[in-house]
């Protein structure tokens, strides 16, 4: 069983606190995903060097666990990690590695902290929001529902939509921008 990351940050929050068993079950779940990762990456002839890899990561990551943010995707930060590994193994053994174009998808795992990023600082922009605009501004701007519909559904006027969205915007743009204006 392949470990989510809901368990793995809770066993990392858990091994800073002290629980020697919830470590234990993170580093060998990481393990599993590392041993993937590199083998992935490094191919046949280097794959006898991936289990080094991964303890050197292993190690990195028990190094710099305090600079951990608890509110950041744990395996986008041990993946971090292990990139700067291999780009330091790769950098030792001074190879470069080549591989068809059509193939490149296969190596590259989509990046999903900063989009799990950017995903968190739109959620608390807009928990800065009253909650009908945020609501019908949800409603517009990310569920991709028309004017009508979210007039339809929350019960406002057409007109009154344009101007909760346009209002609620302003007002994230301000505060995006540091100027904090809450109109």
């Amino acid at each position: 069983m392949i470990a989510d990351e809901t368990e793995l940050r809770a066993w990392m929050m858990a091994g800073m606190a002290g629980d020697a068993t919830a470590y234990r079950r993170l580093l060998d779940a990481l393990s599993r995903h590392l041993r993937a990762f590199y083998s992935r990456r490094l191919g046949p002839a280097l794959r006898s060097d991936a289990e080094d890899l991964v303890q050197e990561t292993l190690i990195a990551m028990h190094a710099r666990r305090g600079t951990y943010d608890s509110a950041q995707p744990l395996t986008a930060w041990v993946y971090a990690i292990a990139r700067y590994k291999l780009i330091d193994f790769l950098r030792r053994k001074r190879l470069r590695q080549t591989l068809p174009l059509e193939e490149a998808g296969a190596i590259f795992a989509a990046d999903e902290s900063e989009s799990a990023g950017a995903r968190h600082d739109v959620e608390k922009l807009l928990a800065t929001l009253p909650a009908r605009s945020r609501a019908v501004l949800r409603s517009v701007k990310l569920d991709g529902l028309s004017v009508a519909e979210t007039a339809a559904q929350t019960g406002m006027s057409e007109s009154a939509v344009k101007v909760s969205v346009h209002r609620a915007m302003k007002n994230l743009a301000a505060k995006a921008d540091g100027a904090g204006d809450e109109n």
